[in-house]
């Protein structure tokens, strides 16, 4: 049987199965659950039992804030109770919603036995030892094994690392919370979980024909023919339905199934001030070339991104540069005053202040999250503060204090300061009623994830959403672009699929970041030096803060649930509804002219557009004689460099790191097996370069990487020992090596490159054990790695660092934050290689 036929057979039995046994009945309190579910919550419970009892695995996809953990909780205590299960249970989960997981578990369902698995490796030891001790005991009472617990609760990543004690367990059950993880099936949890907790084959699953299937179902949806090709898409929406559970809020509260409060969605038009403007201008002109090179294709996916991160940047606050901030450095009614969107947010706070509202204000990059936590410091104001670098125990207490005001209310937080991607995953924060967004997510669904945060099950009040987009700036091209992105994703898993025209997801762009670059002429050359358009009124400021909190009183008595625009630098257009936004008109003719009239502006401006600082310059005096020996001992190396014909091949540390510290969609750590010094065999057609850790010793090592990287090329050993023999091989320093002739042979034919990193001391001759890696150096080197990988568009291959089977896994938790934080910075891929030995 093709693999086609079976997936319809297989689902015709599921859907069949519905059909006769849909109806069961459910009352929660007979199986343990100290709740009142909801009926879409009862009906998932029950939608979750009958699939258990034919066999089958699924996934509850419903939209985030329906509750899809008690009704998790509520389906495990189902199993035990009627004891079609006896356990015991597996829930996976990131260590961000361990903390809910418990609560909902110890308050809704008291009967099933919880372990918390994780934390450090003394403790978890420590519970194995507790389990064995527990199992020997009620073994020799009754000859029969039981563990002390119903449900595990662990993350991801001590699932990596205790799989080998995990995988003994005869798990009956497991519930993998934000599954997204698994998709790439070349990740090492991905593999993990298939091979020793799952049973894949009880479904076989082809992963050659689904996406060949699922491409010509596409092809089906977007065509114009309407009679065959329907037939294909209702089939393929009838094999989800048998294995996929989907409900929205939406959909749900006009069944009349779920009441919750209205949500009001306001996008607000915050003007440029004159620093942001110069700020902007100046990354424009100094961009022209590369803005010039887009039309003839010469510039890179990187480049461009590039361009837009740091326009992004000056609409949000000119201080994320460095050198731009006034010196001395002290907070001020500067920090107001230089960003538009800042006066504007400072107005909307003073209102919804007096108003007695809460807020979750959220950014995207962690460094405006610095200059937001100032301001709030500025006026005043109350907060928590949430993003990737919190740890565990500090995210859950500031949960816990803005989710439970103190009686008398005078300390509670009045906002939350949180990064969208930390609000995107497993936070209820329900005790807030208003949500601004600062920034916007590349990811238009990152925003609506981290707006659920506030408005689902739980929540009593209207919900107020305010954008704050800097207007006629690339923000509103990326604005108009994320309202078609979010089109395209309700047209293809909407609630009314079926009764659409299959039409509609054809005006979706499919080069998003080429767009963006050609609505740049939003920006006219015209505003360059004009200092008449800066100038608005705090006045209207303050009126357009006003009409937002009328806005939502008069949401609160009318309809709610619509989306506006309020625009205070344009007076004319008022507010629009969200259907009637306006089309950039992106067309390669009118951004090639917007280029010269803006190249022509820059050149007539001269002086009046001010260069980006490149940092925080200290006084010259002070440092002249060491500069001056400096010099001296850096001329002397060269002249014996150049004598000896040797030229190093040591990175220089990149100007611009810091001014690109921000999240992105393109960056990613994926961890993946096999041999990173063949990364064509995960990238076969991307250039890459392959990261490896040395000492400064200049004597190359034997066994692992070593003679893996001499087999990839007698150049590295020779590149590594000449630079120790030229006293160019320091802490810190990167030494970035393009292989050659060595590979033309292989099976690869993209540039490589090899990077010794130098992030360990060791003399040989003192007997002294070769240091530790230094995380410092380490992280030196790994920003340089990055920067020339940007620069080279590739991609980042190197084995675990830090990480030794049977030692502390602590400095490898570093590394891993490193290596995080230095693809989002600079939007690129690091696959880091499991490498299998065998056995």
């Amino acid at each position: 049987m093709k693999y086609e036929q079976r997936l319809q057979a297989a689902a015709k039995i599921i859907l069949e199965n519905d059909a006769r046994d849909g109806h069961m009945l459910l009352n929660a309190e007979e199986f343990g659950v100290m709740a009142a579910l909801k009926p879409h919550q009862v009906a998932g419970v029950s939608w979750l039992i009958r699939r258990y009892i034919l066999g089958v695995n699924v996934l509850l996809g419903d939209e985030m804030g329906l509750g899809k953990t008690l009704q998790a909780i509520s389906f495990l205590s189902y199993l035990k109770i009627y004891q079609m299960s006896p356990g015991p249970f597996l829930v996976l989960c990131p260590l961000s919603v361990t903390d809910g997981w418990l609560s909902e578990m110890g308050k809704f369902t008291p009967e099933l036995k919880v372990l918390s698995y994780f934390g450090g490796k003394e403790h978890r030891l420590n519970l194995r030892k507790t389990m064995y001790k527990h199992v020997i005991e009620q073994s020799s009472l009754s000859n029969v094994s039981s563990l002390p617990f119903d449900v595990l609760l662990t993350t991801y990543d001590i699932a990596l690392i205790d799989q080998d004690f995990l995988s003994q367990v005869p798990w009956r059950y497991a519930v993998i919370d934000e599954a997204q993880r698994l998709k790439n099936p070349s990740s090492v949890l991905y593999n993990v979980l298939i091979e020793r907790f799952l049973m894949p084959r009880r479904f076989v699953w082809d992963a050659g024909a689904i996406p060949f299937y699922f491409q010509g179902c596409w092809r089906s949806f977007i065509s114009s023919e309407t009679s065959q090709d329907q037939g294909s898409i209702y089939m393929f929406e009838n094999i989800l339905d048998a294995f996929m559970l989907r409900r929205t809020k939406s959909k749900l509260v006009r069944c009349g199934h779920l009441m919750l409060p209205p949500l009001t969605e306001i996008v607000v038009m915050a003007p440029l001030v004159s620093l942001q403007k110069k700020v902007y201008t100046s990354i424009l002109r100094k961009e022209l070339p590369k803005l010039l090179a887009l039309s003839s294709g010469a510039s890179n996916h990187q480049s461009l991104q590039n361009i837009v991160i740091q326009l992004r940047k000056a609409c949000s606050h000119p201080y994320l540069f460095p050198g731009i901030e006034p010196e001395p450095y002290a907070e001020g009614e500067h920090l107001v005053q230089a960003s538009g969107k800042l006066v504007v947010l400072d107005q909307l706070l003073k209102k919804l202040y007096e108003s007695r509202h809460r807020i979750l204000l959220f950014a995207q990059m962690t460094q405006t999250l610095d200059i937001l936590q100032d301001f709030l410091e500025l006026r005043r104001y109350s907060y928590e503060r949430l993003d990737g670098s919190i740890r565990a125990e500090e995210r859950f207490a500031a949960i816990r204090n803005f989710s439970l005001p103190s009686a008398s209310g005078a300390n509670d937080a009045f906002v939350f300061l949180i990064s969208t991607r930390a609000g995107g995953v497993g936070l209820n924060l329900v005790a807030a009623d208003t949500v601004i967004f600062y920034e916007q997510d590349w990811n238009p669904q990152m925003d609506k994830q981290a707006l659920q945060r506030a408005h689902r099950i739980g929540q009593m009040n209207h919900v107020l959403c305010i954008n704050l987009v800097t207007g006629h700036t690339v923000e509103e091209v990326i604005m108009r672009r994320a309202e078609r992105k979010l089109q395209l994703s309700h047209n293809i898993v909407g609630d009314d699929v079926r009764d659409r025209d299959v039409k509609e997801s054809t005006g979706v762009e499919t080069d998003d970041l080429r767009s963006i670059i050609l609505g740049l002429h939003l920006f006219g050359p015209r505003v360059i030096g004009n200092e008449e358009s800066d100038s608005f009124k705090l006045s209207e400021i303050n009126a357009m803060a006003e009409k937002v909190i009328t806005m939502r009183r008069e949401q609160m008595l009318g309809k709610a649930g619509q989306k506006f625009e309020v625009n205070p630098v344009d007076p004319l257009d008022g507010e629009r509804s969200a259907a009637s936004v306006f089309d950039p008109g992106l067309n390669e003719a009118s951004y090639l002219a917007w280029v010269k009239e803006f190249q022509e502006a820059s050149e007539s401006s001269g002086s009046t557009i001010a260069e980006l600082g490149s940092g925080r310059n200290l006084p010259e005096d002070k440092h002249q004689k060491l500069e001056a020996a400096r010099k001296k001992a850096e001329e002397k190396k060269l002249a014996k460099w150049e004598a000896h014909g040797y030229r190093s091949l040591s990175v220089k540390s990149p100007i611009c790191s810091a001014g690109l510290d921000m999240m992105t969609d393109s960056g990613s750590v994926q961890f993946v097996y096999g041999d990173c010094t063949q990364p064509f065999r995960v990238c076969p057609s991307e250039p890459a370069v392959i990261f490896s850790c040395v000492d400064n010793s200049g004597q190359w090592g034997h066994g692992g990487m070593f003679d893996a990287l001499s087999r990839l090329s007698s150049s590295i050993l020779d590149t590594y020992q000449r630079a120790s023999e030229f006293g160019d091989l320091h802490l810190g320093d990167l030494h970035l090596i393009r292989i050659k002739e060595d590979n033309e042979s292989k099976d690869n034919t993209t540039p490589q490159w090899v990077a010794l990193a130098v992030v360990q001391s060791y003399n040989p001759r003192r007997k002294v054990p070769r240091s530790d890696i230094s995380i410092p150096d380490l992280e030196c080197c790994l920003s340089k790695a990055s920067f020339s990988a940007t620069k080279n568009s590739a991609s980042i291959h190197m084995p675990r660092i830090g990480y030794r089977d049977g030692s502390d896994r602590s400095q490898w938790y570093i590394v891993e934050r490193l290596l995080r934080k230095y693809a989002s910075i600079y939007g690129i891929k690091i696959f880091v290689h499991y490498y299998r030995r065998s056995s």
